[in-house]
């Protein structure tokens, strides 16, 4: 059997009951986050929470529940479905109301959430990037259900036989359709700033702080996407990919690049971060609930 978290209660999956009027439904009201699961344990917690609570704070989302609850209730479920390795989704819409454009700050925002298997790998051999233009909204700081330009962009490349799709506003490279892009010129990182124009990852801001902490220097500016053509390293990062190599450009730049040993270090690094995390989470885990 398997279980969802369901208006913050957990449930058998065949018992979970959204109604038709929930704004998620109507408007892509609603925000969300998907957490890596390491050995049954969830990585990177607190980060996640913050960035939910912010995300509902900016889109003027009332929220009645606290990170204490949500981290209570991820435990919960990853005891219920046997999770080993694996990710949680978790979404929180406004609400539920009859259909209207006009939100009222009073409704009593939706938590449901289930667990995935573990996504497949590709940081060893790399993928393949489509180049296009980002056609989303102004506010991708934002981390919303409303995910269509996303979505177009990810078909887009698939069609191309890519894995994912490297995304520019009239020249200046923002992110990925799902990741965050960088870049490796003479043992420097480039990356997007965290403005408005991207979503500030996690793995984004972690793997900032490990490359930092080994001693590499990074650029947070924007750049044209001509430069993609001639990068000497290039990589995405995202919860389910986290540090993933590119090897070749394709669509509005055509170009192929080695896996250099820049990116093969923060590879390490970052695996090195989850089972540090994890050897502190097994010491700090919360009692579930039987």
């Amino acid at each position: 059997m398997n279980y969802v978290i369901d208006h913050m209660k957990i449930v058998p999956e065949s018992e979970s009951r959204l109604s038709f009027n929930d704004r998620s439904y109507h408007f892509g009201d609603g925000v969300y986050e998907v957490v890596r699961i390491y050995d049954q344990t969830p990585f990177q917690l607190d980060e996640h929470w913050d960035r939910l609570f912010q995300s509902a704070k900016k889109l003027d989302m009332n929220v009645s529940f606290t990170a204490e609850e949500l981290t209570t209730l991820t435990y919960d479920l990853i005891k219920a479905n046997q999770v080993i390795d694996g990710a949680l989704y978790i979404q929180v819409s406004r609400g539920a109301t009859p259909r209207n454009h006009l939100y009222s700050r009073e409704e009593t925002p939706v938590v449901t959430g289930f667990t995935m298997n573990a996504p497949a790998s590709k940081q060893e051999e790399g993928i393949s990037a489509w180049v296009t233009d980002d056609m989303r909204w102004l506010r991708c700081d934002i981390k919303t259900v409303n995910l269509l330009g996303n979505v177009m962009a990810k078909r887009e490349a698939a069609d191309a036989d890519c894995q994912e799709a490297i995304l520019h506003r009239e020249g200046t490279v923002t992110e990925g359709s799902s990741s965050n892009l960088f870049l490796v010129n003479n043992g420097t990182l480039y990356t997007h700033p965290a403005t408005n124009l991207i979503l500030n990852g996690i793995t984004r801001q972690l793997v900032i702080q490990l490359a930092k902490h080994a001693g590499y220097s990074v650029m947070e500016e924007p750049f044209p996407k001509d430069v993609l053509d001639h990068a000497e390293e290039a990589f995405i990062t995202s919860t389910t990919s986290e540090v993933t190599p590119i090897t070749e450009f394709k669509g509005q730049i055509s170009a192929t690049m080695p896996i250099g040993p820049v990116t093969r270090h923060l590879q390490t690094l970052f695996k090195e971060a989850i089972q540090k995390e994890q050897n502190l989470a097994s010491k700090e885990a919360p009692e579930t609930a039987e």
